[in-house]
């Protein structure tokens, strides 16, 4: 099983950057790819953007697409998301997850380690 655990998230005006990280621990070499999903207050749970191990396929959201990058250090384990121009509408808790099988990016349930999250709040 891997662990994994959130940092970075807090408090930007609109416009602004943020970038969280995501450690990972535990059986990291059965990683086949992560991702970042977020849940906005009163929504359901969304894909943002998801990578793979090697890092040679990443895929981003359409509402994020240009904005948000995600990328990772195999050698520090950790995954990322650099956050631009962010919206009020981004607001969310922002997790991380890893899967161990092959699959689409976007189906949520196929990832099987999830971290507790991380809130960012983008005020207007």
């Amino acid at each position: 099983q891997v662990q994994v655990e959130e940092s970075g998230g807090g408090l930007v005006q609109a416009g602004g950057s943020l970038r969280l990280s995501c450690a990972a621990s535990g059986r990291t070499f059965s990683t086949y790819a992560m991702a970042w999903s977020r849940q906005a207050p009163g929504k359901e749970r969304e894909f943002v953007a998801g990578i793979s191990r090697t890092g040679e396929m990443s895929y981003h959201a359409e509402s994020v697409k240009g904005r948000f990058s995600i990328s990772g250090d195999n050698a520090k384990n950790t995954l990322y998301l650099q956050m631009n121009s962010l919206r009020p509408e981004d607001t969310a808790v922002y997790s991380c997850a890893a899967r161990s099988t092959g699959g689409s990016w976007s189906q949520l349930k196929g990832y099987n380690s999830w971290g507790q999250g991380t809130q960012d709040t983008v005020s207007s």
